[in-house]
């Protein structure tokens, strides 16, 4: 009788322990942050990226989706948008599986994508070389941490109460709404934008390496485009426009408190004023460690080679984020004022209406934010 009752109290504790066990995990998943970083090519989101990837909290991967078009190159932007979708997802839940569609050979941390630039990837638990509170480096991520399984993605992602995404390959903010609907989620989007005459002096910097993403987001069956034309900056400001409108005159109600707009240059002019906002946004605080990095990569000081994400002292960073306006033709300018007129006006720039004007730097471009523009507490459809 008495080997029954032990056995039942035994069976009742162990199912109660499985139950707990399982509690827990769902509220974990449930407590977990996942912020994505909206943006597109060339507006400083690499380093917006490196502000979260540094971070102990945070597991980031840069660009994932770059996989997926990689591999579906002859497809166009809005086709894939689905497939991109069902990846950042999958990520955001540690799944990484899904990876095994676009990289079947998969056997290191190294196929990964920019893996490098990830601190999640290259400290405990996915490489033993480096502490989550260290500060890394790129290039010493790659020489120690290459070799480590790609399980280590999955197993070092379930260890992080943040999962940041950065991503440029999306072009509809509503494509997202069945991320921002998920129960499993809790996502946030930052939408990091930039002038886009600035965007353009930039690309021209890397025609080359833009040249097939171009033909994705032109629908060209797979053939690579310099686009000379504009038409690619057509997309990306008409993008810009779709999402922020979408965000901001008339969003839907789950999107309250999950929508942040940051403007590069405002970033560039007051760092520490942007950071805060962005991390108190994403539930993340600053520490000791981060905020010298931080002061260090914004004033100027840190290691200096060409790779660093973020070179520009806080002095001159008005004028390297402004550097269009000497390095442009006024021609060029025209052109780029013209098919992304809408986007200029609404995230806050000023056109220019003459060469004059364009070279005057004491003619400050960058338009104060309205506050009303990014206030949900202020926010009201009738206006």
């Amino acid at each position: 009788m008495w080997l029954e009752l032990w056995l039942q109290s035994t069976t009742q504790l162990l199912l109660g322990l499985a139950c707990l066990k399982f509690s827990m995990q769902a509220n974990s998943s449930l407590q977990a942050v996942h912020i994505l970083i909206l943006s597109s090519w060339r507006s400083g989101s690499s380093f917006v990226g490196q502000l979260f990837s540094q971070h102990p909290s945070v597991f980031y991967l840069m660009e994932p989706a770059w996989h997926v078009w990689v591999t579906m190159y002859q497809n166009s932007a809005k086709v894939l948008h689905m497939a991109v979708r069902d990846l950042v997802r999958s990520v955001f839940l540690c799944d990484m599986s899904v990876f095994d569609a676009y990289m079947p050979w998969k056997r290191n941390l190294s196929d990964l994508f920019q893996w490098a630039v990830s601190r999640a990837l290259c400290s405990a638990p996915a490489c033993d070389s480096f502490q989550r509170t260290d500060i890394t480096s790129e290039m010493a991520c790659k020489t120690l941490c290459g070799r480590y399984p790609f399980s280590k993605v999955e197993e070092a992602c379930k260890t992080y109460s943040h999962i940041v995404i950065k991503e440029v390959r999306f072009f509809d903010l509503k494509v997202l709404y069945p991320l921002l609907t998920d129960p499993s989620l809790n996502l946030k989007i930052i939408h990091l934008v930039r002038d886009p005459r600035a965007v353009v002096k930039s690309r021209e910097q890397s025609v080359k390496a833009l040249a097939r993403d171009n033909g994705i987001v032109l629908s060209t069956n797979g053939t690579k485009v310099e686009d000379s034309k504009y038409k690619v900056m057509q997309e990306i400001c008409r993008s810009h426009v779709q999402i922020y409108e979408t965000a901001t005159l008339k969003p839907p109600g789950f999107l309250k408190d999950r929508y942040l707009m940051i403007r590069f240059e405002d970033l560039v002019r007051d760092p520490l004023s942007e950071i805060s906002e962005m991390y108190k946004f994403a539930d993340l605080s600053l520490t000791p460690t981060l905020k010298s990095w931080i002061y260090n990569i914004t004033h100027g000081q840190g290691p200096g080679k060409k790779k660093e994400a973020f070179k520009i002292t806080s002095r001159d960073a008005v004028n390297v984020s402004q550097a269009w306006r000497n390095v442009l033709s006024f021609q060029k300018i025209k052109k780029v004022q013209e098919v992304c007129k809408g986007a200029i006006n609404m995230l806050g720039y000023q056109l220019v209406d003459s060469e004059k004007e364009q070279r005057d730097l004491s003619l400050d471009l960058v338009l104060p934010r309205r506050q009303n523009q990014f206030s949900w507490s202020s926010f009201n459809p009738k206006n």
